[in-house]
């Protein structure tokens, strides 16, 4: 199905970085997603990559604002007045609530739920509830993975992979160490593993 633009929604217009010169970038935006009315998204800057990129089945709620050289995957939700700011990275099924800030360079992995009107500075790996001041994990978003249909082992050993990360008092060399060990090779085990390692904001 096509995307619909409701009234009133500025997309494509020059990025808000004043390092921007007129060059030519671009923004591309995916199938079946519905942007909502005063929403905001900007393309990208040539020393972003050129290019703010947004994927399928999104919805973008009233005055989101998604800024130059994003990347936003599919499935994703900006409540009302989610903010993204500059070269920002959202994971697919991704939750933003009402009012969220989300710092440039951030990146927020898939399957991730941030409460509303929270402050994002730092990465968000994936499949968490995330809340508070300054941001904390909260849990792991075990409603979401149900109804997304991630299995029942798979659920487990995402909750056992973070109690190791962020409970079990390890730093965080040693905690990944601990992973790595005690739990199998999945594909959720590996994406969380990826996510972190990768991570040049440090984790909430």
């Amino acid at each position: 199905q096509e995307t619909i633009v409701y009234s009133f929604a500025v997309i494509g217009e020059i990025p808000q970085d004043l390092k921007f010169k007129g060059e030519k970038t671009f923004l591309e935006i995916g199938d079946n997603n519905k942007i909502r009315e005063y929403v905001t998204i900007n393309p990208g800057t040539e020393g972003g990559g050129g290019k703010t990129k947004v994927g399928n089945n999104c919805l973008f709620m009233v005055s989101s604002h998604i800024a130059h050289d994003c990347i936003v995957g599919d499935n994703v939700i900006l409540s009302n007045l989610a903010t993204l700011g500059g070269h920002v990275e959202i994971g697919d099924w991704a939750i933003l609530g009402g009012g969220v800030l989300v710092h440039q360079f951030t990146k927020i992995g898939e399957h991730s739920l941030i409460g509303g009107g929270f402050r994002v500075v730092q990465d968000v790996p994936p499949y968490i509830l995330a809340a508070d001041y300054p941001l904390k994990f909260r849990g792991v978003n075990l409603i979401g993975l149900k109804r997304r249909g991630v299995c029942k082992e798979d659920r487990r050993l995402i909750k056992k992979a973070y109690k190791i990360f962020f409970r079990s008092g390890l730093n965080r060399k040693n905690a990944l160490e601990k992973i790595e060990l005690d739990l199998p090779e999945t594909n959720v085990v590996q994406n969380i593993l990826k996510f972190i390692n990768q991570s040049k904001r440090g984790i909430i």
